[in-house]
């Protein structure tokens, strides 16, 4: 193969792969406290109002709120406090017109009330108002008092209602959705402790060339130590997937063709780091084609860096052929694997973290093929910058000294220094 097939732009080249990928998503019980980062395969429901009860969101007295009206300091409301709603039990009475009850915070609002007055806008009669009574252990212990209200409460005030959060049948979360902590509380405060989420899709990670060795070896004369497998496991965990690492493949066919079949026999996801460009070395594609149809799909995208992708489909299975150089390997990865990952996981597409930035260099621009450069997002006098981070894509550094990519468009003549452009950040 001389030659690219054809160059392709990266959205000509998905809607090509798109058209072959029929994802299968898998799923799997787990509990809800093990879910975090996981996808629910199914949605989650409430099967009951929360709260269950009327609660306090102060701590004061459960009043009826038309006992209030027109209090003040000079003229205050006077209460008779009958009794207290210990934390943790139901009250077992019912207010009555010119009664409160002492509750605390997060306790239960008793029948007839319905509203609470803070403590601090009310004063034990005949005591200083350093004395604010004291919860009483003893039920049998409790001496009635009255109060002194000094600030009227409306209906419902400090008070949560029953369902006020959620109501039983109500949609808690989507399928699709990806388990953040907060909805991890969710779940459990309603009593969802098990839920079924996809099952994460395996994707094998497969290096190849003669001048890479381990990282923990000493690179010789015209070696590299092995940094794409490792990276780009980082960016399997971070998409939901199981990365599965192999050993480094040399330059032979028959060895590439070896290790890539095992590894598509192991994995849902196949990605090969390194001989994809289109020469006499090339030995990926003739990998790929080997594995089942359609076989490679794209090989060429109009992206800077990035050039030299494969996107292959074998018998239902997606495979990529990555660059070797680091920061085409990551950009092609987050650009088309990623998305694949998660489409395997049959997570909800979520919006990307972009921020706005002013350019602080120019930027030229690559005719023919969109450019995707690495830039430091940092804050100046208040404003936000891009600062361009340019380097060869081979140096990973320009991917370390970096935190976000903006993108040049296709046959675009360049972005000057000043413009506002919107950075694509990269995930934390």
């Amino acid at each position: 193969m001389a030659e690219f097939l054809k160059l392709r732009t990266a959205e000509e080249a998905w809607e090509i792969f798109r058209a072959h990928f029929t994802p299968i998503i898998r799923d799997e019980p787990i509990r809800v406290v093990d879910a975090l980062d996981r996808v629910l395969a199914q949605a989650a429901v409430a099967p009951h109002d929360l709260p269950t009860f009327v609660r306090s969101t102060v701590d004061g007295y459960a009043v009826r709120a038309a006992d209030t009206h027109g209090a003040s300091a000079g003229l205050p409301a006077y209460l008779d406090v009958v009794a207290e709603v210990p934390m943790g039990a139901r009250a077992g009475f019912v207010l009555e017109s010119g009664q409160a009850a002492l509750v605390h915070t997060g306790g239960h609002v008793p029948d007839g009330a319905d509203a609470v007055v803070m403590l601090e806008n009310t004063h034990p009669v005949g005591q200083p108002l350093s004395m604010a009574p004291e919860v009483s252990e003893d039920a049998a212990a409790w001496a009635p008092y009255a109060i002194e209200v000094y600030r009227p409460v409306a209906g419902g005030e400090n008070c949560i209602q029953i369902g006020e959060d959620v109501r039983a049948g109500e949609l808690i979360l989507p399928a699709g959705h990806t388990l953040r902590p907060q909805d991890i509380g969710g779940l459990l405060a309603v009593g969802i402790t098990e839920v079924r989420v996809a099952r994460p899709p395996r994707v094998a990670i497969v290096s190849q060339g003669d001048e890479v060795v381990p990282p923990d070896q000493e690179p010789g004369p015209g070696q590299v130590r092995d940094i794409n497998s490792y990276t780009l496991a980082g960016f399997v965990r971070r998409a939901g997937g199981i990365p599965l690492n192999y050993p480094i493949v040399p330059d032979q066919q028959e060895a590439l063709d070896a290790a890539v079949q095992r590894a598509f026999d192991d994995a849902d996801v196949v990605v090969i780091t390194a001989g994809s460009s289109v020469s006499y070395r090339d030995l990926t594609a003739n990998a790929i084609n080997k594995l089942g149809l359609p076989g490679v799909l794209v090989h060429g995208v109009a992206i800077r860096p990035g050039k030299p992708t494969i996107l292959a489909m074998c018998n239902g299975k997606p495979v990529f052929g990555l660059p070797g150089n680091p920061v085409s390997c990551i950009n092609i990865f987050r650009r088309f694997v990623t998305p694949t990952i998660r489409m395997l996981l049959g997570a909800v597409d979520e919006p990307p973290i972009t921020v706005q930035a002013r350019l602080a260099r120019n930027i030229p621009a690559a005719s023919g093929r969109a450019d995707y450069v690495r830039v430091r997002v940092e804050q100046r006098d208040g404003e936000t910058w891009a600062v361009p981070v340019f380097g060869k894509s081979n140096l990973i550094y320009t991917l370390v000294r970096s935190n976000g990519v903006v993108e040049v468009p296709l046959n675009s003549s360049g972005l000057p220094a000043g413009m506002v452009v919107s950075v694509l950040l990269d995930p934390r």
